[in-house]
């Protein structure tokens, strides 16, 4: 058999002392659950068992082990599980994870093992059993019943169990003194059992047994822990930190590949864009080389489907244009934000159109490709098929009308439409009206792949944010549907399939491919990544928003298992929550945030920025960015804390030492300070691990924290000026300061590697490993190491200065005339949002998962109804002008054809929208002149009542379908589409627009 545990956890003393009584051997192995080789392991101390079976819960183990030993052994257990061991790790912590309120429980808790050993020699009655043993294990540690009283029952039953020798045989192999309960926050996933709440009343008329907590923190540290800091704390010269020239996996080594969700390229990202994705894999990725792992970090833009092509109208550019200028935009960002991708690529590249049309042939050759015939708006003109952004027209909802609905949602009424729904639909582009047609497309059978998911879902999850857990969890508890992949666009990745010559795939089908076209890029080599050799093992990390998770978790996972040509999948996906803005959310159109671009033009350093954002980072919900939260913590954490004590450090070395480490002989303060330190290195590696950098920040400020008021106490300025034993003195405390100093730069590198660079200048050293697996502070700068030239890190950020930043990213500055032309800006947000929301709702019922896009689309819906000129029908009536009623609709046929044809050279609404207005007064003028509303004229020559008339009958007969349909049953519909299909004919022939064709449904499968 073999125990797998983690160094210092006295469960696994518990399993060990078992197997021992059982006279089983028993092979002790200490493990790190964040190594890759043990990524199976998900809990410490598990027990394996000859036949490869493994064990994790102690109370089964120990029936496994000694049998049925009665019910008072197994209540024992019980409790010893779910309120001692907890009692114990809650009291028995340290720093911020110390609870106050623990005490009184385990005093409880002792008075019941007391009270029970009173009145038998064992705790299940007259022989000793596994509960005896277990909960032995548990009060081993040292200090746990220190300076206890009036227990003397329980001390008795102590000793004579540890005096055992199956017991003393365990202490050989697991002494006493490695044992800590702050080992429990590395043995599963969820830091321990702190997580487990305490039951209060356990505590009712105990007494005081139990010793006091200490009065201080320092007061906690055990001899163990100082022992261990004085041996750590030794000069030995360490590895300098490199990176070879193209980074690739090894064989018996960690290696870890990190992606960020590729960045949309039609866009400038803000703040959340930022932190949500490229900034965390960026300060992943710096942890991970500085652990020494081989590293590779890969980004690069999205830049294929509708959106692109849209902004390209917008912007009177082609795709290509537009790709070239905002890859630049993102690139210069990121490259300002320090962010140190390996590679930053884009998918706009031959590679890869070669691998995903290669992944495609593969996915079609295994059999998971359905064809499915779907109706879709035809541009003759154009000659192709319109997506539902290229449409617009009438709304086909009752009481609505709104002539410039698009063919996801109109904005009159906020209601969601379909493109072959809308009324007198026309072509964005060419301003022609389309025609019906079906269109055969392209979908990934995804039921087919859904039972090997799901078995590889339960293998992976365990390395995944809990937000990445659920959501998966609720695409699979719906129950997986077929998804399509192709698209009847122009700008894409031709489809390699016959007839489908002119589809190109869907972006979300090539996007995740981007990952490894760019790797490609990269190195030629690119498939010693995606593809690992056998003993080869890459780790995946995969940082995004949590609203791109289904598709790194459902969507390209199945495609690459149904490929099944052992591709790296996915091991961590790393998934936020959303970053607002102050007490809103970010707005480009409005003026609202900040946006990569602002943030270089603040002012402020591009460092205090990650910082800020780490700190900020929504890691478990939604958080907010607040103007005057950033000036707090860069007053406080890091001018006032890590800046303070870095500078005074380095400054009493220069103007005391000759900027020279002076001789360090610890004493007792200098080793408490040090495994304090230690606690914290702990945690930062700990945290780090997991990519919890928020974590990370907080016990990288403890060890600042702790150096501060080291030194305060210390007081090296006062011993300087006493005797040469009080100057030795202060020459060791500065010594040390100057080495946590430089301890603090190698901490601080991965979130501000601008900063800890000039602190490895101003210290005249550079950046060394960090050890993972042994987190212990050493001496890093030995006595005679020469400091260069000490200056402030940080500078204050002024009120005053804070208050105009955010008078000037609140809105305040965007002018009318900046709204009106963002508009098209918003249009092309809004629609990609309502697309999301309908594919969201489409693949899941769960309200918990398409909620918050639905949120965000009503959002947009407002911010475009307040940039949007106020409609004409709300200004006052105009004058009248003594026109006669011909003249006037002559105008308005003469100015609608002016609007039109502006539309159709341009998508800059500043150009046309002067000449809608001017449109709109003549309507009005005309409806004044005729005493009666004015409809809208489509020629000169249509019968403008008859057109009214059966428009109104169409959106009455469309709805009456919709509602038809509903109820499933064909044979109660198929009558009323036809009615609504010769009204549409009437309506045709009336104003000369094409008929609209429709076909059938149907599906085959390839």
């Amino acid at each position: 058999m073999i125990i797998y545990t983690n160094e210092g956890n006295p469960l696994g003393l518990q399993l060990l002392v078992l197997a021992k009584f059982a006279k089983k051997t028993a092979q002790v192995q200490l493990v790190n659950l964040n190594d890759a080789k043990h990524k199976d392991l998900l809990v410490l101390p598990t027990l394996e068992l000859d036949n490869g079976l493994r064990l994790f819960s102690g109370a089964a183990i120990a029936k496994y082990l000694l049998g049925d030993e009665g019910q008072r052994r197994d209540e024992w257990l019980e409790w010893s599980t779910t309120l001692l061991a907890p009692a114990l790790e809650h009291h028995m912590a340290v720093g911020h994870r110390a609870d106050p309120n623990a005490l009184p429980v385990l005093n409880g808790l002792v008075k019941k093992l007391n009270d029970c050993l009173s009145t038998s020699p064992f705790l299940a009655g007259d022989k000793l059993s596994a509960a005896d043993l277990s909960i032995w294990c548990l009060l081993a540690p040292d200090g746990t019943l220190k300076g206890a009283q009036n227990v003397d029952q329980l001390r008795n039953w102590y000793d004579k169990i540890k005096a055992m020798p199956e017991v003393q045989q365990g202490l050989k192999e697991l002494p006493i003194k490695d044992l800590t309960f702050n080992a429990l926050q590395q043995s599963n996933r969820y830091g321990g059992l702190q997580h487990v709440q305490l039951k209060r009343s356990s505590s009712v008329d105990a007494g005081k047994l139990l010793a006091e907590a200490a009065s201080t923190v320092a007061d906690t540290v055990s001899d163990e822990e100082i022992n261990a800091a004085r041996a750590a704390f030794i000069y030995t010269k360490a590895e300098e930190l490199s990176q070879p020239r193209t980074v690739l996996p090894k064989p018996g080594q960690r290696n870890v590949l990190i992606t960020s969700a590729l960045p949309y390229v039609n866009n400038v990202p803000h703040l959340g864009n930022i932190i949500g994705c490229v900034l965390s894999a960026d300060i992943f990725a710096r942890y991970s080389r500085a652990a020494g792992y081989n590293t590779l970090l890969i980004c690069g833009t999205d830049e294929y489907g509708t959106a692109t092509e849209n902004k390209a109208l917008a912007e009177n550019m082609t795709p290509r244009e537009i790709c070239d200028k905002y890859f630049e935009l993102h690139n210069s960002i990121y490259r300002w934000f320090g962010i140190g991708f390996d590679y930053f690529g884009r998918t706009t590249t031959q590679e890869q159109t070669d691998i995903v049309q290669e992944a495609f042939k593969d996915v079609y050759n295994a059999g998971y490709i359905l064809t499915e015939s779907v109706e879709q708006l035809l541009c003759q003109k154009c000659d192709r098929f319109l997506a539902d952004r290229f449409v617009e027209g009438t709304c086909p909802h009752p009481g609505c009308g709104y002539e410039d609905a698009r063919g996801d949602q109109c904005d009159k009424c906020g209601k969601l439409v379909n493109a072959t729904e809308l009324v007198r639909p026309r072509c964005k582009v060419c301003n022609t009206a389309p025609v019906l047609r079906s269109s055969d497309q392209l979908f990934l059978d995804l039921p087919k792949s859904e039972p090997q998911l799901r078995e590889w879902v339960d293998r992976a999850e365990h390395g995944w944010t809990n937000n990445a857990r659920v959501i998966t969890r609720a695409w699979l508890r719906e129950g997986l549907k077929p998804r399509c992949i192709t698209r009847d666009l122009k700008w894409g990745i031709p489809v390699p399939h016959k007839n489908f010559e002119k589809k190109v795939f869907y972006v979300w089908f090539d996007a995740p491919f981007g990952y490894v076209s760019i790797t490609k890029r990269y190195t030629k080599e690119y498939l010693q990544w995606w593809q690992p050799a056998a003993g080869t093992d890459v780790e995946l990390f995969q940082f995004m928003a949590k609203d791109n998770v289904p598709f790194h978790s459902v969507v390209w996972p199945s495609v690459l298992l149904a490929i099944n040509k052992g591709n790296t999948l996915v091991s961590h996906i790393m998934a936020t929550e959303y970053l607002n803005y102050e007490d809103g959310k970010f707005s480009k159109s409005r003026g609202i945030g900040v946006f990569g671009n602002d943030a270089q033009e603040t002012g402020i350093p591009a460092d205090v920025w990650r910082f800020y954002l780490a700190s900020a980072r929504p890691e478990g919900q939604d958080s907010s960015f607040s103007w005057n939260d950033l000036a707090a913590r860069n007053n406080s954490e890091l001018l006032n804390n890590l800046g303070n004590f870095v500078n005074r450090a380095l400054v009493f070395c220069e103007k005391n030492f000759d900027s020279t480490v002076p001789q360090i002989v610890l004493n007792q303060d200098d080793l408490v300070l040090l495994a304090l330190i230690n606690r914290e290195l702990r945690g930062y590696i700990s945290s780090l691990e997991k990519a919890r950098l928020r974590d990370g920040i907080r016990h990288l400020l403890a060890v600042s924290r702790h150096g501060n008021g080291y030194m305060q106490t210390q007081q090296p300025w006062v011993l300087l000026k006493g005797s040469n034993d009080q100057k030795a003195r202060a020459a060791t405390i500065i010594g040390l300061c100057t080495n946590i100093a430089c301890l603090l730069a190698n901490l601080l590198f991965p979130y501000m590697p601008t900063t800890a660079r000039t602190m490895f200048a101003q210290l005249k050293t550079k950046q060394t490993p960090l050890d993972a697996n042994k987190p212990l502070a050493t001496m890093l700068l030995p006595t005679g190491h020469k400091i260069g030239k000490p200056s402030p890190l940080f500078t204050k950020l002024e009120q005053s200065f804070i208050d105009e930043l955010k008078g000037k990213y609140g809105g305040s500055q965007a002018a009318a005339a900046q709204e009106q032309s963002s508009s098209a800006d918003l249009e092309a947000a809004v629609q990609a949002q309502a697309n999301k929301v309908r594919e969201l709702k489409a693949s899941t019922k769960d309200k918990s998962v398409w909620q918050p896009e639905v949120d965000k689309l009503l959002d947009l819906k407002n911010q475009l109804k307040k940039a949007a000129p106020a409609p004409a029908a709300a200004a006052a009536a105009p004058a009248p002008t003594g026109q006669s009623v011909e003249a006037l609709e002559q105008a308005v046929q003469a100015q609608g054809e002016k609007v039109r044809q502006l539309k159709s050279t341009t998508k800059d609404k500043a150009v046309w929208q002067p000449e809608v207005n001017k449109l709109l007064d003549l309507k009005k003028q005309l409806e004044a002149a005729k005493g009666a509303p004015a409809p809208a004229t489509p020629t000169a020559a249509t019968d403008v009542a008859a057109v009214k008339a059966l428009e109104d009958k169409i959106t009455q007969q469309g709805e009456k379908v919709r509602n038809l349909k509903a109820t499933g049953d064909a044979s109660v519909w198929k009558p009323e589409v036809e009615t609504l299909l010769n009204l549409k004919k009437e309506l045709a022939t009336l104003t000369g627009a094409p008929v609209a064709a429709t076909q059938t449904k149907n599906k085959k499968k390839k």
